[in-house]
């Protein structure tokens, strides 16, 4: 299939190694150069970008520091596996059952991956502005904090910042620095505010220092931020999460039905 090009007349200031990196990433992204398949040899990327051997490895080295792929001396580069995964937010919103791991959990353990989070802080905090207006707080207000850092195979892969009404959190196991049992969503759900509608915003960002440090970002990247909004009977926001994910791999998956 040919694929037109639209020239709007503006420059690519990335230096060549960059766009080449790009051009691949793309391919990589959209499964035309699946898990464990070879990219083209040296020689075919020198002539199909018109670049010298030093400006390929470059390129190459790029996707290397970006996990994307893999490659030894004398052997060809070729694409992780899971160089990319699709996250399906409508599999983790449901309260785990009795005795049950948290939903992210044994998601990522169907992909035959090991997942594993670790609790940052808990503490009230006054929240960003989105989530205190996503939560219907008064200006000052402080909701109650649970930071954690998600890692799949012993890497960093999102950052997640969940935000509670403080009404809802003190005196429960929420302001407590440990993991809860089956997840916040069936905590929530025996404390008497079951999850019932859950309505995402995603947006792509320049990636701060912390989620720069955090996540072992190679570079500057973009992540993708979700802003969750959980909310329970009578429509009240029990819980408003920003997850924060490496933008090179990840991809998110909703489904609809016509309404």
């Amino acid at each position: 299939m040919t694929v037109a090009v639209i020239d709007s007349g503006a420059e690519d200031r990335r230096s060549l190694h960059e766009r080449i990196a790009a051009d691949l990433r793309d391919e990589i992204m959209s499964g035309d150069l699946p898990p464990g398949a070879a990219l083209p040899s040296t020689a075919q990327l020198k002539e199909r970008f018109s670049a010298s051997n030093a400006t390929i490895q470059k390129a190459l080295q790029l996707l290397k520091d970006e996990r994307l792929v893999v490659g030894r001396a004398g052997a060809s580069v070729t694409v992780r596996e899971h160089r990319q995964r699709t996250m399906r937010p409508a599999a983790y919103m449901a309260p785990a059952g009795p005795g049950e791991q948290y939903r992210w959990l044994t998601e990522a353990a169907k992909l035959g991956t090991q997942a594993h989070s670790t609790l940052l802080d808990v503490g009230e905090v006054r929240p960003p502005a989105d989530v205190s207006a996503a939560l219907g707080l008064a200006d000052g207000d402080t909701a109650l904090l649970r930071h954690q850092v998600l890692s799949i195979d012993g890497e960093p892969v999102e950052l997640v910042a969940s935000y509670y009404p403080v009404d809802i959190a003190r005196g429960t196991a929420l302001t407590e620095k440990r993991k809860i049992k089956g997840g916040t969503p069936a905590l929530l759900a025996d404390l008497g505010f079951p999850p019932r509608l859950s309505v995402d915003r995603v947006s792509a960002r320049v990636p701060t220092q912390e989620q720069y440090r955090a996540l072992r970002l190679p570079s500057d990247l973009p992540v993708l931020r979700t802003l969750r909004v959980v909310r329970s009977d009578g429509g009240r926001p029990v819980e408003v999460t920003v997850m924060v994910k490496a933008g090179h791999l990840y991809e998110l998956e909703y489904a609809f039905t016509p309404g």
